[in-house]
């Protein structure tokens, strides 16, 4: 069975433009239906994050009215209890990447405070695109592809990529507020971002790397996953 590091946000906030710092994580769904999914069929995952703290859910992902309903809200907070995973990440200084056969990065908010920035990630992410090995990368997430930028280049120029979109930040009234955008900064960094309909499931993929447009697209990206693992 395969091995996949899930690299995720360690704050627990995103700093705004007038310097309020608004309350965010990673985002359950994002978590929970890759991580079900994987570990249903066997596979192992390993949680990292900077500094290798504990990483914070975003309560807001776990609101019945942005789960989806009651139901699937209780169900998202059944797996963040019962992974263990989460309660004892590596450091993501520490990770190796011939240590695992796939890596995944769920978004949230909180990428947005740290991993845009984060050197270690931004290693490991050169490293794991260049491998061949499955890299597959959700929502807010591919803002750590910034960290990637040497010498002004990034390895994933001229990658087809998604990720959330402006719209989607508009449409949670965050766009205003924001310092600046995901959609804006992927493509400053040359990458050919695509998008489909806000809030519903979209995915690209191009060589071996994998993205999700949004929370919606979580699942079908750990489908993706799964096809090639096994």
């Amino acid at each position: 069975m395969a091995k996949i590091l899930f690299v995720m946000t360690g704050t627990s906030y995103w700093t705004l433009k007038d310097g309020t710092r608004h309350p965010t994580g990673y985002w359950a769904e994002e978590f929970a239906a890759p991580y079900t999914a994987l570990t249903r069929s066997g596979h192992e995952v390993v949680v990292a994050t900077p500094g290798g703290g504990v990483p914070y859910v975003d309560a807001m992902s776990l609101r019945p009215s942005m789960a989806g309903s009651d139901q699937i809200a209780l169900e998202l907070e059944a797996v963040l209890r019962a992974a263990d995973e989460l309660r004892r990440p590596i450091r993501l200084a520490d990770a190796r990447l011939e240590d695992y056969d796939a890596v995944y990065y769920p978004g949230g908010h909180g990428p947005m405070e740290d991993l845009w920035a984060d050197a270690d990630s931004g290693r490991l992410l050169t490293a794991a695109l260049a491998s061949g090995k499955p890299l597959a990368v959700v929502c807010h997430a591919p803002v750590a592809m910034l960290a990637t930028r040497h010498k002004g280049v990034s390895p994933f120029l001229g990658y087809r990529v998604t990720g959330f979109t402006n719209d989607e930040e508009e449409a949670v009234g965050l766009a205003a507020k924001a310092r600046w955008l995901l959609e804006d900064e992927l493509v400053t960094l040359g990458v050919d971002f695509t998008r489909g309909e806000i809030w519903k499931p979209y995915t690209v993929v191009d060589r071996n790397l994998y993205t999700g447009q949004n929370p919606a697209s979580a699942a079908p990206v750990a489908q993706q996953l799964l096809e090639v693992l096994n």
